[in-house]
């Protein structure tokens, strides 16, 4: 909170002293907790678990107060749906005038995304020692996909190397866009955005209010940090080979190509030319599949073959072990695959095959998270979609809120469209809503974790 403080500083703006308050009490209640160490300093997947989701619900109470404090945000369930909106890099918002809020505020914003879109654990990880194996369990916790790796023998090592990558690269985009006359502050808070796939604008006009060279530059960015951070470590070890007979990453590039041309092909006929058309089509199948959210037109006008196009790009996602958000390119593959591999078998009893995925065998385990974790996302949809009903708007808007939250999208549908936002749910909903991003956010299980009685068993214990 020292650099939205710093910003506001800069900028003589008198929310600057919002953050440089909060800044303060956290860093003391943080000082207190810590004070003291535990005698036992080991953990399981229980405790990992729960601790990512605990953190990640606290990281987003207290990253909300300075929208309270400053004004900028007075209501404090509002404030709350944007932190929770801006650290789960879902983009979604209530505010109806961004223009309206300090620069210190903004930045806040954008830098949530920036913060967890590689992961607020994954980075402490990299900068704190914690003792033992257990620390797998927070980076399983809260790493997107369907399994977690190491990339070296130590996962303070791993999660290093993905904060060296993700700043580099967050660094030259910022570079390209300031050479391309995009403003300091905007350059810096839309990488932030694209970086954690997020999509909070600085201007009400999103990304349509730059130029299309800047344009361009978001939209292969987006698809860039969408991409498994695997791939880029390969390529840094110089196993080019390896990295280029990345599956998962080729399927991500294929599905992007086929609905980028489907929506050029729809939507021709909106625009005054066809690079205008293309650029747009582009631009926002990256933002749709990598769950960032920026637009650059309202994609609420376009046909209903492009707009289904992009809901179903909601659902798929980007890669695992990305920044993006969604069910997660390598889940659907193995779905497919794995639907085939049943067919097979029906049609021919005695055949024998594996499902395969990046050359090696997906094993039972792998399938039985993953047919899991599909059951518990739709259970979690379809109650979170009958709840907000409540609030009696229309099926599209409602459905499509739900994706967009879910799947930490951003803009939705019809009232939640590009061009509109979340203000007019009610208090109940824009909580539930809020749970959905946690939960779209941290794949579904360690939030559940905290609603079962079997996680807290045994936890409270009073003596008589």
């Amino acid at each position: 909170m020292l650099l939205p403080a710093l910003t506001g500083l800069i900028y003589r703006e008198k929310e600057a002293v919002a953050y440089l308050i909060c800044a303060f009490i956290i860093a003391l209640i943080g000082f207190l907790i810590t004070a003291r160490k535990p005698k036992n300093q080991e953990f399981y997947a229980k405790e990992g678990f729960t601790s990512v989701a605990l953190s990640w619900i606290f990281l987003s109470l207290f990253g909300c107060v300075p929208f309270v404090l400053s004004g900028d945000i007075p209501h404090f369930i509002d404030a709350f749906f944007e932190m929770v909106s801006g650290f789960t890099t879902t983009g979604s918002s209530i505010l109806t005038d961004v223009e309206a809020l300090s620069h210190a505020t903004l930045f806040w914003r954008s830098f949530s995304h920036w913060i967890g879109g590689m992961g607020i654990l994954v980075f402490a990880l990299s900068v704190l020692p914690l003792a033992g194996g257990a620390t797998m369990h927070l980076m399983r916790a809260e790493s997107p996909g369907p399994q977690v790796g190491k990339m070296m023998p130590k996962i303070r090592d791993t999660s290093k190397i993905l904060y060296i990558i993700y700043t580099i690269m967050t660094l030259v985009q910022i570079a390209i866009l300031i050479c391309l006359k995009m403003p300091l502050f905007d350059a810096i808070t839309i990488t932030f955005g694209t970086a954690g796939t997020g999509g909070f604008a600085v201007l009400n006009a999103g990304l349509a209010a730059y130029s299309p060279a800047c344009q361009y530059v978001v939209a292969v960015f987006m698809i860039l940090f969408g991409v498994n951070f695997n791939v880029y470590f390969l390529l840094v070890r110089r196993h080019v080979r390896q990295a280029a007979r990345c599956e998962e990453a080729r399927w991500y590039t294929a599905i992007i190509a086929l609905s980028t041309a489907a929506i050029f092909i729809n939507t021709l006929h909106l625009f005054e030319t066809a690079e205008e058309a293309f650029r747009h089509s582009l631009f926002q199948v990256g933002s749709i599949i990598t769950t960032t959210g920026f637009a650059t037109t309202d994609f609420n006008l376009f046909p209903a073959l492009s707009k289904t196009i992009l809901i179903l790009l909601m659902f798929i996602g980007a890669c695992a072990g990305s920044t993006g958000g969604g069910i997660k390119v390598s889940r659907i593959v193995i779905l497919i695959k794995s639907s085939f591999n049943e067919l097979a078998r029906i049609i021919h009893p005695r055949t024998v095959k594996k499902v395969h995925l990046e050359g090696k065998v997906i094993e039972h385990s792998t399938m039985r998270s993953v047919n899991t974790f599909l059951v518990s996302y739709l259970g979690v949809f379809v109650i979170s979609l009958l709840l907000i009903s409540l609030d009696n708007f229309d099926f599209t808007t409602n459905f499509s809120a739900v994706a967009a939250t879910i799947n930490n999208i951003g803009p939705g549908l019809e009232l939640v469209g590009p061009s509109k936002n979340f203000q007019n749910y009610s208090d109940l909903s824009k909580l539930i809503l809020s749970f959905d991003m946690l939960a779209g956010r941290l794949e579904i299980f360690p939030i559940l974790a905290l609603l079962s009685p079997q996680t807290w068993a045994g936890t409270f214990k009073f003596k008589k």
